[in-house]
């Protein structure tokens, strides 16, 4: 699921905090790393739940509605379709995706209450009169109403909290879990072991993400040394951390992978510090990067 842009940016974040607490072990850099990479998968997981826990509150309130003595006419006509629906029941009855739950102890992550709130926030909107109004509703109509609620819910406050409260930086992986949740709702019905496509084990994170990481921490003091060769009337304490960082993160991108053009790798980074650095990092790490490329090149350590 993790993109070669979000594995940076994880790296970047990890060998900071690692820097902050003057920590040099590479076994617990990278298992802070190896954390950072769950969590991502914890986030899409506890997305795809209150979605799920959002339709499934459907049943409770079709059993509400008939123990009413006195029921309207709107719950006479009221029908749980919004969670007995094939793709939604391809979630609930999903022995494996339950199991998930229980083991990254993802349902503690999702208040009741809250799911209720939102539930009936979300029948007065007009995506879910239309939806209700389907006497038999199609698989597209079923994968339309889900990818509503979907939207719907990333504006609601209460989402955002219920998300924050155990993700506080969950907008740094959300356009990441925004597409992965749409494209499994877009495959609903699915089968049992969908969510292994989400996991995290692919090149980006570890034969790109792994190797990068260990790079840098090894060849740390080299990789200073390089950078403190090109900085003309600067001295290299006088760099911005993140700077720091990322301008050893790209020469080691330079070294280590050839299958990476050179310009796609310093544009990648100087992306990064627009969002993560000061607003004079870009042009800093243009120039010092455009210099410490040139010399490699030179060197024919980069192609």
């Amino acid at each position: 699921m993790l993109s070669r842009r979000n594995v940076r940016i994880k790296i970047m974040q990890v060998l900071y905090a690692a820097q902050r607490q003057e920590r040099h072990d590479l076994r617990a850099i990278r298992s802070h790393y190896a954390l950072m990479v769950k969590r991502s998968f914890e986030l899409y997981l506890q997305n795809l739940l209150i979605l799920q826990r959002c339709c499934d509150y459907a049943r409770q309130d079709l059993a509400t509605r008939n123990t009413k003595l006195r029921p309207t006419a709107e719950d006479r006509n009221f029908r749980d379709t919004l969670a007995t629906n094939p793709s939604v029941r391809s979630l609930t009855e999903n022995k494996e995706l339950s199991q998930l739950y229980d083991r990254y102890k993802i349902r503690g992550m999702v208040d009741a209450d809250q799911i209720k709130q939102l539930y009936r926030d979300f029948l007065t909107t007009d995506a879910y009169a239309t939806y209700a109004a389907h006497p038999s509703p199609s698989r597209e109509d079923n994968t339309k109403i889900l990818l509503a609620l979907f939207k719907w819910l990333q504006k609601q406050e209460l989402f955002q909290t219920m998300v924050e409260d155990h993700f506080p930086l969950w907008n740094e992986d959300k356009s990441l879990v925004v597409g992965a949740i749409k494209k499994t709702i877009k495959a609903l019905p699915e089968q049992q072991d969908f969510f292994r496509d989400y996991e995290n084990t692919s090149e980006a994170v570890s034969e790109f993400g792994e190797v990068l990481l260990r790079f840098v921490v090894d060849a740390n003091d080299q990789l200073l040394e390089r950078i403190k060769s090109v900085l003309q009337n600067w001295d290299a304490e006088r760099v911005a951390i993140i700077d720091m960082i990322l301008l050893k993160m790209a020469i080691a991108e330079f070294l280590e992978f050839d299958s990476i053009p050179p310009q796609v790798t310093l544009n990648e980074y100087l992306d990064i510090s627009k969002l993560y650095s000061t607003e004079k990092s870009k042009d800093f790490l243009n120039g010092v990067l455009d210099k410490l490329l040139k010399g490699l090149q030179e060197e024919g350590l980069v192609k």
